[in-house]
């Protein structure tokens, strides 16, 4: 049985600011029955349900959360509606030719509209605000990946989706350092998470669907009698069970090689006064990162908060994801250092707010959504950290495989599964070795030094 965990052990800012105190609802006590079982209270889970109801209104849905709805990823993450997909355009091209690539990217665009949308229909004030996406070049190493990825769109027929920066207008669009250029994606969003995530299970509980929480789920039952089965009773379902788990389901035995649970670190300050942020720039208020292979996303919160993510606590051994090893190993001090590095002026100031969280990744960096009608059983997952919008563009998915209707020609993460990761110790000398070489990759690039050696083993091993 997992431990519980409170809000208040986690430490994420869009938990503790959610307008909702969080009490847990009721543990699974008794066996139930419904037409739908879902395990995970997470944006996975609570989407499916979602739109399921919106296909067939008489469903009955039991959604078995193990901890709270937004325990994992959805109350943890960076804020970010983001039109990016999980792999590149160019990526996406070479994969899956032009048409698939163009068709998943409009998806992504569209679906960050009908995210605003029904927070309007539903009523929840999840401080959705329209920004765009901004990446910013902060050497001139990085400028040809903003010219490639330009380009890819371009080649999409999407060059009305984005835009150049030079150096010039980037800088006076963010006043941080060493700025060289910058990429504008026109679409895109910032959002109060864990308003999001605990206002959709409301408007769900509305709808009648049943929410439990404090309920792992210890055995799947697939077949004709499909159930999910937990210490304190069992939800047997007439139709499916589907398992929204995201990196939390490879604690389910078919799914330990299927995702690897990657960390991610997160801190926020104080909220700056005005003239604090006519230093920093950002007026625009746009999702912000830049190109670093170690990953980094800024957000500005609807308060006038700077949140910085980075990389989190190494991959540990098998998959583990232990919530103190978690928070004592996350890179705290790194994301200090980064802020005052894009900012000096920022130097010692104030941080109220630090928590990590894991994120799925599969073994080819593609979600899968699948749903098989004869064991009834079905899953979504691998949103390797764009999973606000990622997670609802596959529920959608997976809740018209349920309810019969076939996917369309572009969706090739409707799959029945991901390609495994390799056993261990196979898979952790070599997640631990690429998170080192891309460390040591970005610390020579900010430093001005040539690439380490092994510079391009890292990157084809940590490519899709």
């Amino acid at each position: 049985m997992s431990a519980t965990i409170s809000a208040a052990d986690i430490g994420s800012y869009w938990l503790a600011s959610c307008n909702d105190d969080l009490t847990p609802r009721p543990a699974v006590s008794g066996d139930d029955t419904v037409d739908v079982a879902i395990m995970g209270g997470g944006f996975s889970g609570l989407w499916t349900a979602y739109y399921l109801l919106q296909d067939n209104p008489d469903l009955s849905i039991a959604i078995v959360e193990r901890q709270f709805c937004g325990f994992g990823a959805s109350g943890r993450n960076g804020g970010w509606c983001s039109p990016r997909f999980p792999i590149n355009p160019a990526a996406l091209t070479r994969r899956f030719g032009a048409a698939t690539a163009r068709a998943m990217l409009v998806a992504q665009q569209a679906m960050i509209d009908e995210v605003g949308r029904i927070c309007d229909q539903e009523g929840i004030d999840a401080q959705f605000n329209r920004v765009g996406v901004l990446t910013l070049s902060r050497s001139a190493e990085q400028l040809p990946s903003i010219r490639q990825s330009y380009d890819a769109y371009c080649k999409l027929g999407m060059a009305d989706a984005c835009e150049l920066l030079d150096a010039g207008q980037a800088q006076a669009a963010v006043h941080a350092t060493d700025v060289h250029g910058a990429l504008r994606l026109r679409a895109g969003a910032t959002i109060h998470p864990g308003r999001l995530v605990r206002g959709l299970a409301r408007a769900l509980e509305r709808r009648g669907v049943r929410i439990y929480e404090r309920s792992e789920v210890l055995q799947t039952v697939e077949g004709p009698a499909p159930a999910l089965v937990t210490a304190g009773g069992t939800i047997c379902a007439r139709r499916a069970i589907l398992l929204a788990g995201e990196a939390y389901l490879t604690a389910q035995p078919g799914y330990r090689r299927r995702l690897i649970p990657m960390a991610s670190t997160i801190m926020l300050t104080a909220p700056l006064t005005a003239e604090q942020w006519d230093s920093v720039g950002w007026s625009g208020g746009e999702c912000l990162s830049s190109y670093v292979y170690t990953t980094n996303y800024l957000t500005r919160t609807a308060d006038g908060r700077i949140l910085f993510g980075s990389r989190g606590a190494p991959y540990r051994y098998g998959s583990d994801m232990d919530e103190t090893a978690l928070r004592e190993n996350a890179n705290f001090g790194w994301i200090r250092d980064r802020l005052t590095e894009w900012w000096p002026a920022l130097d010692g100031f104030e941080f109220t707010h630090q928590w990590a969280g894991y994120l799925g990744i599969p073994r080819d960096w593609l979600p899968t959504v699948h749903f098989d009608p004869v064991k009834r059983i079905g899953h979504s997952y691998g949103y390797t950290g764009h999973g606000v919008i990622t997670s609802a563009i596959c529920a959608r998915a997976l809740a018209g495989l349920v309810n019969g209707r076939a996917p369309g020609p572009h969706a090739p993460y409707v799959r029945e599964q991901a390609p495994n990761w390799e056993v261990e110790p196979l898979r952790w000398a070599g997640i631990r070795y690429v998170q080192n070489a891309y460390l040591r990759m970005d610390v020579a690039e900010a430093a001005g030094l040539t690439q380490p050696p092994d510079a391009s083993l890292a990157k084809y091993l940590g490519e899709p």
